[in-house]
């Protein structure tokens, strides 16, 4: 199989495929290490009974769109989501993880960020995707600028495992996006 290029005929880092109820056991594993609970708000253990449930009321209901991140030569490192689709704000929240550890820090989030961006605004119609992550989580952040999004003014607090936390906000426009692409 040949692999996939961006329009400049460049091989891409990654691809995304659609999740399936069969990524259960990974989406789980990957989900409750430790490297990556730690910088998701919602810290509780994963059950594959959650992630089904998730599924079931979630994904099959057109609230969520999850795809599962693969490399050039097919291995699975982690998974892209929009949750909280809104098509008639035109909106949703972006989530990210990268499950395998040896996958951080190589740019393989970051591609996945820009092809799923691309597929809200091309494939959905969304008009603005935001995202929440942990003050702290400095790579997460430069990550998503690179990908296009932008800090916004907007903080809150919450508390978690590791006491309270503040949380930042960053957003991306079709406008902006669009306009990024063409120059």
């Amino acid at each position: 199989m040949e692999a996939e290029r961006d329009k400049m005929g460049e091989q891409r880092l990654v691809r995304l495929r659609q999740m399936t109820v069969e990524d259960t056991e990974k989406i789980v594993a990957w989900r409750n290490r430790e490297f990556v609970r730690k910088n998701f708000i919602y810290q509780q253990l994963f059950t594959e009974e959650g992630h089904l449930a998730w599924i079931r009321e979630q994904v099959e209901t057109g609230r969520v769109v999850q795809f599962i991140i693969c490399l050039a030569d097919g291995r699975e490192i982690g998974s892209v989501y929009l949750r909280d689709i809104d098509s008639r704000k035109g909106t949703a929240e972006y989530g990210v993880f990268i499950g395998e550890e040896d996958a951080l820090g190589c740019g393989y989030g970051t591609e996945a960020a820009k092809q799923m961006l691309a597929y809200a605004f091309r494939e959905l119609g969304l008009c603005k995707i935001f995202l929440r992550f942990l003050v702290d989580n400095i790579g997460a952040m430069k990550s998503y600028e690179h990908a296009g999004f932008c800090l916004t003014d907007r903080r809150e607090w919450v508390v978690i495992q590791q006491g309270e936390r503040e949380v930042c906000f960053m957003e991306i426009t079709r406008d902006i996006w669009e306009s990024r692409q063409n120059g």
